[in-house]
């Protein structure tokens, strides 16, 4: 009770403290959501509103009245919009009456696509000359001062004087223009206020935590509801180094604890992307920590006294009962103590009084009694027993290896049955209709004379398949007879050979958008016969191929070793799990059920080990596959 009950207490109280954790990161993880569906939601009503007010009958009628910078300008009073102009093909840049443009604004992404016919709305950074051109009112609500900040990264800079705007632009239909609108969102309290009333509604914190929403320019609070003071706004102050090098620095979102301003607070952080995908801000939602950390502080100190109060008080009560039981029990192990050592005539000798401890005592006696009584003829028949099982198990030990050796013995011998049938059939069946392609090609070439010249390059490509396809049928005969097709061995550079393969299978890459590496580092040749050392790559290769049918990248490398040349496969695909992999080079032994008939890589394993070579694979189910190929150096002075 003092051990386990504690340690199972400690157990339960961890795992309720990670699970209440966990909740609270979820809880805030949700609320960033919302908050980020909202700022999406933003800037797709901007994009809605500058493309309706491009496509409106108002809008080509003020165009061609000549009245477009009074009716942009109701329109952006109606928005909310803090500029709108308009660019026309020509590339004139009509402005919103009474406001402005910035100069050169196609080097903004979001005008790029627009002029192209793409509208979009994107978060952009406007520096002070960008701002005060539009208007100087502008330039003045975007500076802030940077106000001195606990656990901030330090910085020389005094004030921010950039500013975060909803950039939106959209293809004019009407006039074949292009229209640009933007709201900034420094100091634009409405917009933070009401993202913080939608994440944190009335009475959805515990009492005495409170909800807030930051928007941020690089790392300084531009729009938040954080307080500085009672009634001051912590605008200006800046993001804790922590979070920045996580957020801005990594490009991650940040769901933990954080030091906001002064206090500390559940978190969540999410960079924003500018229209040049550059990260340039963030934004935040939180909740202060300090009322759940009191809660889960009380609540853990109630669980641990009441725990402790309930042992208080059962271990003596449990203590006090069991004495009665102890004791006998006591008494019973030590007379069982007697009897493993040897002492078979112990008894416990108990009084009867009558309960249950005293009656398993009487049986334990009897038992006891018993137990001396056939001991003596036990060890008789154990004498008498184990000779005869020595002998019996003997017996079965021969009996079983000779049945192993037997029954594999027996599966080779039906295996390269099967294949001497299908090599017979395979031969009978193939080379007679490629010896009639064969003749009747040579004939039409005679026939054609000097007409064949335009073809020769057809006439050419169909004798090699011709010539190919009676060298597969060798190459099957060589997997059931090898002694009788030894191949010619030669010194080929296995770099040129990989060169020459990949041709015959790219159409099987690009059908399934697969990406070659090669790393042919090898310079030695090696002694192998050129058109084996072929099939053998193609059959890796496919099957590398077959290995990724969501794509992926296959990577083909050659290195010098001691011994020879190393050639690898590595391929990024589904993998094979160890008990699949001890079995791939059997014959007949396939994964692909009717697609494959299992003797691709038992005769590949053939033809390499034939040249004194050594091919094998190793895998990780989920992660890819590689095979490595070790064939021995030629020798270059013979």
């Amino acid at each position: 009770m003092l051990l386990v009950m504690p340690l199972f207490g400690g157990v339960v109280i961890y795992n309720w403290s990670t699970r209440f954790d966990n909740l609270l990161i979820a809880k805030v993880n949700g609320e960033l959501t919302i908050a980020h569906q909202y700022l999406a939601g933003l800037k797709e009503r901007a994009l809605e509103n500058v493309q309706a007010l491009g496509a409106s009958a108002a809008f080509l009628h003020a165009l061609q009245a000549d009245r477009l910078p009074m009716l942009m300008e109701s329109q952006r009073q109606i928005y909310g919009f803090d500029f709108l102009y308009y660019i026309t093909p020509e590339g004139q840049i009509i402005p919103a009456s009474g406001g402005a443009a910035p100069s050169a604004p196609t080097r903004w992404p979001v005008v790029q696509n627009a002029l192209a016919g793409m509208g979009s709305t994107e978060i952009d950074i406007f520096n002070t000359a960008d701002l005060a051109e539009i208007s100087p009112a502008l330039a003045e609500r975007a500076a802030l001062p940077l106000v001195p900040t606990k656990a901030a990264l330090p910085t020389s800079r005094t004030r921010e004087t950039r500013g975060m705007v909803v950039h939106t632009a959209a293809a004019v239909s009407a006039g074949e223009g292009t229209l640009v609108a933007g709201v900034l969102l420094n100091r634009n309290l409405e917009f933070i206020d009401t993202i913080n009333a939608l994440v944190y509604p009335e009475a959805s914190l515990t009492e005495g935590s409170r909800g807030t929403t930051t928007l941020f320019l690089e790392d300084v609070r531009v729009s938040t509801n954080v307080r500085l003071f009672e009634n001051v706004r912590a605008l200006g102050t800046r993001v804790s180094v922590e979070v920045r090098a996580a957020v801005l620095d990594e490009g991650r979102t940040w769901l933990d604890r954080a030091f906001v301003v002064n206090d500390w607070y559940i978190s969540a952080y999410e960079p924003l992307i500018d229209s040049f995908g550059k990260r340039v801000g963030m934004l935040y939602v939180g909740f202060l920590d300090s009322p759940y950390r009191a809660a889960k502080a009380q609540t853990l100190w109630l669980i641990i006294g009441g725990f402790f109060f309930l042992l208080a008080l059962s271990v003596p009560l449990f203590l006090l009962i069991a004495r009665g039981v102890f004791r006998p029990l006591e008494d019973m192990v030590k007379t069982i103590s007697k009897v493993e050592a040897g002492d078979l005539s112990a008894r416990t000798g108990l009084v009867d009084s009558h309960n249950e401890v005293s009656l398993v005592s009487a049986h334990l006696d009897s038992v006891l009694a018993q137990v001396q009584e056939r001991d003596q003829r036990l060890r008789e028949w154990a004498d008498e027993l184990e000779d005869r099982v020595e002998a019996r198990t003997q017996e079965l030990r021969e009996a079983n290896q000779r049945l192993e050796v037997t029954t594999k013995q027996l599966v080779v011998s039906e295996k390269l049955a099967a294949i001497g049938e299908i090599t017979a059939s395979v031969a009978h069946e193939i080379n007679n209709p490629v010896a009639v392609i064969q003749g009747n090609v040579d004939v039409i070439y005679e026939t054609l004379g000097a007409q064949a010249a335009p073809l020769i390059t057809e006439f050419t490509l169909v004798i090699e398949q011709v010539h190919r396809i009676n060298t597969l049928v060798n190459k099957l005969l060589q997997f059931a007879r090898p002694e009788e097709f030894a191949g010619n061995v030669g010194a080929h550079s296995p770099n040129d050979v990989i060169d020459d393969t990949l041709p015959l299978v790219q159409h099987l890459l690009s059908k399934v958008n697969i990406a070659l590496k090669q790393t042919l580092a090898s310079s030695q040749d090696v002694a192998i016969n050129r058109t084996e050392l072929q099939q053998v790559l193609i059959n890796l290769i496919v099957n590398a191929i077959q290995a990724m049918p969501e794509g992926g990248t296959l990577n083909i490398a050659t290195r010098d070793e001691p011994s020879g040349v190393l050639i690898s496969l590595t391929d990024t695909g589904v993998g094979m799990a160890p008990e699949v992999l001890e079995h791939i080079f059997d014959p007949f032994f396939t994964t692909k059920k009717a697609e494959g008939t299992g003797l691709g890589l038992s005769i590949s394993q053939k033809l390499v080990s034939r040249s004194g070579g050594k091919l094998w694979a190793e895998s990780t189910l989920g992660h890819g596959t590689t095979f490595f190929i070790l064939l021995e150096a030629a020798d270059v002075t013979a």
